[in-house]
């Protein structure tokens, strides 16, 4: 291990074996502090997330502003990390929460700031301290959330952003101050770091790929799912883990909502990312959209058919396209990370709710009905993390938020996230 990385991951130690002892309350008005201060700087940071990544300016710009209202949450969050007393016979009766110490980050290019925020508050809140591991292209990003926590008076080393590749990590979770990571990125690099994890015996959240299903009814506000659902396609260029990717259209519909849907999904046109206008730019590498290429050229291959060509304009830049599949495609049991969505019919609610549930992952659903006992048939019955009612897929600070089957374990947001990186400690005896 490089001196300087391991001189980090000592200073990280060392500076939690005082953190953990900083009042919940006081960390909540750093926490507070940091939170203006992105919020007083969301452009400038966003033209940053829009140079290393490509995203929308006004996208950029609105993930700042979305850390910073997280960040408010928990800096007025309730202190459910105090000892709880327990009824019990015994004189000392009760459970402390313990933080565990120097927590890993490994996040990904996608929400260069939301994804390492939403990680990184509730576990320093906590009492940990945070070491990242961003996206080789998102260096900067990391810089300037480091800067930010100094700049809102956070002790040195609380927080540190740690410019090092894939290769360093397996070496910096072996070390034996860190004590657990947390990863959002896809299911490979996710069974890797968690096999590290777990033959060192340590605490591993995962936040992996989705390809979530957008199911459309036929009672459904049909315009509104429509405008909706093509910008839970295509916003960030497609590139997020609970995009919509799945169009399961009730058969009964299919002629009135397809050319809705069609209809608004052409507005996507790739544009200037720094113009306040665009609603879609490039992908953030050239070879993710070889990655696409390749996977519509195999869908195609296995029975698929063309509703919107995807038609690449440029090293890193499509017209976004749309597909209709069958069930027995195999293009159904992988992520489409891009500007590619899918579309399947279905001629009742339960083939809807198979095809769905018919996959891999299990992140975050949508389904569009006025009727509450289909609502709640879905509620009960889809396989994921998050089920959405007439609106797309969001994270949001107040809920929890994480996925079952190969899209993760864990929690991320909620107050429950508190306690993803402490140890219940009881107290008990007389």
């Amino acid at each position: 291990m490089e001196q300087l990385i391991e001189n980090k991951l000592i200073t990280a130690d060392k500076v939690f074996s005082e953190w953990k002892k900083v009042p919940f309350e006081e960390k909540q008005k750093l926490i507070a502090k940091a939170a203006e201060i992105l919020k007083n700087n969301a452009e400038r940071y966003g033209k940053i997330i829009t140079t290393e990544m490509n995203k929308p300016i006004s996208q950029s710009i609105a993930e700042v502003e979305k850390s910073a209202l997280m960040m408010n949450y928990y800096a007025d969050a309730e202190n459910i990390l105090k000892p709880e007393k327990v009824d019990s016979e015994y004189k000392y009766s009760e459970i402390h929460y313990v933080p565990k110490g120097v927590i890993l980050g490994v996040m990904p290019w996608n929400f260069p700031f939301w994804q390492v925020l939403r990680f990184a508050i509730p576990a320093i809140l906590a009492g940990n301290t945070v070491v990242l591991k961003h996206a080789s292209i998102c260096f900067g990003s990391g810089n300037t959330i480091e800067d930010m926590f100094l700049e809102a008076g956070f002790p040195k080393g609380i927080f540190q952003n740690l410019e090092v590749g894939h290769k360093e990590v397996k070496e910096i979770l072996e070390y034996n101050t860190v004590k657990g990571v947390s990863l959002t990125g896809s299911g490979r690099a996710g069974g890797e770091v968690a096999s590290i994890a777990g033959l060192n015996i340590k605490k591993s959240l995962l936040e992996l790929g989705g390809s979530d299903a957008f199911i459309v009814l036929d009672d459904a506000d049909l315009d509104k799912a429509a405008k909706v659902g093509a910008q839970a396609r295509l916003q960030n260029c497609g590139q997020t883990c609970v995009a919509a990717k799945r169009f399961i259209i009730d058969e009964k519909i299919e002629d009135t909502f397809l050319p809705k849907f069609i209809e608004e999904y052409k507005k996507f046109v790739p544009a200037d990312p720094m113009d306040k206008e665009t609603k879609i730019s490039g992908m953030a590498r050239p070879d993710l959209a070889d990655d696409l290429e390749k996977q519509f050229q195999k869908a195609l291959e296995n029975g698929a058919e063309i509703i919107i060509p995807l038609e690449r304009i440029s090293d890193i830049e499509f017209n976004p396209g749309l597909i209709r599949v069958k069930v027995d495609n195999p293009i159904l049991q992988e992520e489409l990370f891009g500007p590619l969505g899918m579309v399947m019919i279905a001629k009742n609610d339960e083939e809807a709710l198979q095809m769905a549930n018919d996959i891999p992952f299990g992140l975050s659903n949508s389904v569009w009905t006025a009727d509450k006992d289909r609502q709640l048939f879905f509620i009960e019955n889809l396989e994921s993390g998050t089920v959405n009612i007439n609106r797309m897929t969001s994270s949001d600070p107040r809920f929890p938020f994480g996925g079952t089957k190969t899209s993760g374990y864990g929690t991320e947001l909620s107050l429950l996230a508190l306690k993803e990186f402490v140890t219940a400690k009881t107290i008990v005896g007389n």
